[in-house]
């Protein structure tokens, strides 16, 4: 197999994966279509404001393990293979094509999550110090400012800053540069209502949890 046809595999390989929302798991126990409450959003935090924070959690362990899974899978693939060298380029592109699946999944019409719990997972599979410094600046800062999204874009400027830092080169750097700006992107209706103070605060939701199940 070439390179091309690697990269063309590494790329359907990590969209598939990606598309592959722990959100279904949580309607399928639940029987509440988590998509169409709340913020109209796949992810684990949507789940969390309309489930609690219980199938919140597994929501995200479930995208963080499907993250951290594929790239430990072709990291394990590109040792065992002596064609290859363990290319953070090819890396980035198995976690990149995750997170593009779980943002744009076929069979939700291209309508999917934001790709925050996959991108921990990502992050730890490439390097379990990056993965520790983001999620835990995307707990602290969230913490501070009460905004999840916030949050979450530090945690995206952290992938920024380590790949840039510590790989470099031209498309490692692209790859990452990309992933940002698609996280602002998606996160753009967020931060207009951060900005006209209608953005749900994590400390109201928990709130609100905490009452209805009291």
């Amino acid at each position: 197999m070439n390179l091309a046809s690697s990269i063309l595999m590494i790329v359907l390989t990590g969209y598939i994966i990606g598309s592959l929302h722990g959100s279904f798991l949580a309607q399928w126990l639940s029987g509440v279509k988590v998509k169409e409450q709340g913020v109209k959003n796949s992810g684990a935090s949507n789940a969390t404001i309309v489930l609690g924070w219980k199938f919140g959690m597994l929501v995200a362990l479930f995208d963080i393990g499907k993250g951290f899974i594929a790239v430990l899978l072709l990291r394990f693939i590109l040792h065992s293979n002596s064609f290859f060298e363990d290319s953070p380029t090819l890396l980035l592109l198995m976690g990149t094509a995750v997170v593009l699946g779980h943002n744009f999944p076929l069979w939700m019409k291209f309508d999917g999550g934001k790709g925050t719990a996959s991108l921990i997972g990502i992050m730890f599979a490439i390097d379990w110090r990056m993965g520790f410094i983001g999620l835990s600046l995307l707990i602290l800062i969230t913490l501070i400012t009460d905004y999840l999204p916030i949050g979450v874009l530090f945690l995206y400027f952290t992938f920024l800053l380590y790949v840039f830092w510590f790989t470099g080169g031209f498309w490692p750097t692209f790859i990452s540069l990309a992933l940002f700006t698609l996280a602002i992107w998606k996160h753009r209706e967020n931060i207009f209502r951060i900005r006209n103070g209608t953005e749900p605060k994590v400390s109201a939701v928990l709130k609100k949890k905490k009452a209805i199940s009291s």
